[in-house]
């Protein structure tokens, strides 16, 4: 199955952004996007790709001790950016360094289960919002979400998501995320 690690934004975060990103959607050009689902709207925190079932047990061990060794930390989504002419996303703000521990974290516990990873790289948080169809200009979408500022919600779960990619062929069809597992942040060192 197709996992990733993931920090999942509350539903008051998910409808603030919603609302700028609504606004979004009647700027020049934005039918040169493919937009992302609400209900696909997370800070991947490790991408793992397709992993073995053999290896969900140890996975689950490892990502609940790393989730535990991670107090909880406060969390915003904050302004947007670009990768590019790729990807439109929005960033955060609040307890980035926590985000990044906890990332690495993941990313260290899935490798320590076996879990083949790719080549690590610096985490920078972001949440996925749109992606170009054929490179896109993507600066005015940036330039309107600058005075985005949501409102801070406390991170307290880290969640192991599947990613059900779309089979049907359909256009627009959007990936379908289901959570597999999910542990509290900071219930001791075990």
């Amino acid at each position: 199955m197709r996992l990733f690690a993931a920090v999942l934004p509350p539903p008051t975060a998910v409808d603030e952004l919603g609302l700028a990103v609504e606004r979004l959607t009647s700027l020049p050009g934005t039918d040169r996007l493919r937009w992302t689902g609400r209900d696909g709207w997370h800070f991947t925190l490790a991408f793992m790709g397709e992993v073995d079932d053999g290896l969900l047990p140890e996975l689950h061990e490892r990502l609940g001790r790393a989730a535990r060794r991670t107090v909880p930390f406060a969390l915003r989504i904050h302004r947007g950016g670009r990768f590019g002419h790729r990807a439109l996303w929005a960033g955060a703000a609040g307890g980035l360094e926590e985000l990044r521990l906890l990332a690495e974290r993941a990313d260290a516990a899935a490798r320590r289960a076996g879990v083949t990873m790719e080549e690590h790289r610096r985490y920078q948080a972001h949440l996925t919002l749109a992606r170009s169809r054929d490179d896109a200009d993507m600066r005015p979408f940036v330039e309107a979400l600058d005075a985005f500022e949501g409102t801070p919600w406390e991170v307290a779960e880290l969640a192991l998501v599947r990613s059900n990619l779309p089979v049907s062929g359909v256009e627009g069809e959007q990936p379908r995320y289901e959570i597999v597992g999910s542990w509290p942040l900071g219930r001791g060192t075990g």
